[in-house]
């Protein structure tokens, strides 16, 4: 058990210095630091140096990637609750039209040219679905970071972006539950479905409505009783509580509750206080351990030979989707070209959402683990693009471009 807790503080240590050193480097070349972090973990995983299985200190421990995977998923929690306190709820109930055609255009369109890429190359027609799933797929946390960074994350386009996430989120994982029932094997027909929706619909309800008017009051008494750090403590309680219930009672992605709490927050006067003390403890440990096990969860040398070609053509397809996707949905609601481009930039990353799809299809015996490795090859260089192309579209525009 010492020997097994030794490991584990030393991984941290590596993956902690890796990441913050990668991401200075990445700041100086003026790019995101999320992208050096993010190529931090793609050196330190399987792909080039494989620390949890080559290296001695390390490879004898089998519990070890486990746990680092558990610290990163409170740090994308963290992330996006950071994201949430940074907006404020009439600007995202402002951008509704918009978040709602980027968010079902960016879903349909990538569903549709990723079923048709994989079918191009073989695959059946229920595994194509499901690689056309994980292409619909958004990770918006890497963009909000990325958007935090720029200091856009509040201008028009970043609002939309965070909106438009929030429809694809509940779109993709509707659609996941649709197609398990009808060519997964699932049992329930219609009736599941109408329930699957019907849980979605009754979570956001009565998470808001518990939102609203519990939860800023809730934090301002905590605020005011005699105890160490108990506003933060009550905020991180408050945060998971919203992550497990999002998924274990609204089927839902647990970020999307994370996200919800930000939101809810940011009602109360003393936010910035609380985002202080947030950001220190997500940007000093959680949220670069996220990151680096981006990387460190994937395996380049899995795919071989002619799977490249397809590896390759899926990436392609689906930036190109997603751009095509929610850009058009922007643009139909009156966004600028500009605009739209940014938009569709930022929902071009995938990540959890994504790879939870892929599992799904992996433990059904609907997909092969090659086609397994090139959804995971595709989330990841998407992930990787995305925030040089979003510092390339928002090049031009100012600091200034955020509301207040």
């Amino acid at each position: 058990m010492a020997s097994e807790f030794l490991n584990f503080i030393l991984a941290l240590v590596v993956i902690i210095v890796a990441a913050k050193a990668s991401g200075y480097l990445s700041s100086r070349l003026h790019q995101p630091s999320v992208l050096g972090e993010l190529l931090a973990g793609l050196i330190l995983g399987p792909t080039v140096l494989d620390m949890f299985h080559v290296w001695p200190v390390f490879s004898h421990d089998a519990h070890l990637a486990e746990s680092i995977t558990l610290l990163a998923e409170m740090g994308v929690l963290l992330l996006m609750m950071l994201a949430g306190l940074e907006l404020h709820l009439p600007e995202l109930i402002k951008s509704g039209k918009v978040s709602a055609l980027a968010g079902t255009l960016g879903v349909l369109i990538p569903l549709g040219l990723g079923w048709g890429t994989a079918v191009l190359f073989d695959a059946s027609t229920s595994g194509a679905i499901f690689i056309g799933l994980a292409l619909a797929a958004t990770s918006v946390s890497i963009s909000a970071q990325t958007l935090l960074e720029l200091r856009v994350l509040r201008s028009r386009v970043g609002l939309a972006l965070l909106g438009a996430a929030v429809f694809d989120d509940i779109l993709v994982i509707l659609a996941l539950s649709i197609s398990l029932l009808l060519v997964g094997g699932g049992d329930g027909g219609t009736a599941t479905i109408v329930i699957t929706i019907l849980k979605m619909l009754g979570y956001l309800v009565g998470a808001s409505v518990i939102g609203f008017w519990l939860i800023p009051r809730l934090i301002r008494w905590v605020d005011k009783l005699p105890i160490s750090q108990g506003t933060v403590a009550a905020v991180l309680v408050i945060c998971l509580l919203y992550a497990w219930s999002a998924e274990a009672l609204g089927g839902m992605a647990s970020i999307t509750g994370a996200f919800l709490v930000g939101l809810f927050l940011a009602q109360v006067s003393f936010k910035e206080r609380i985002e202080t003390a947030v950001a220190t403890l997500a940007y000093g440990f959680f949220v670069p351990i996220f990151f680096v096990n981006i990387g460190l969860e994937v395996n380049l040398r899995a795919i071989s030979g002619s799977a490249w070609w397809f590896a390759l053509l899926l990436t392609v397809v689906a930036v190109i989707s997603k751009i095509i996707g929610s850009g058009l949905g922007a643009r139909l609601s009156g966004f600028t070209n500009r605009e739209s481009l940014q938009l569709g930039v930022g929902m071009v990353s995938r990540g959890e959402v994504g790879l939870i799809v892929a599992s799904f299809a992996l433990i059904e015996g609907l997909i092969s683990s090659e086609n397994f490795s090139i959804v995971v090859f595709m989330v990841i260089m998407a992930t990787l693009l995305t925030p040089p192309m979003l510092r390339a579209v928002f090049a031009a525009d100012k600091p200034a471009q955020s509301t207040t």
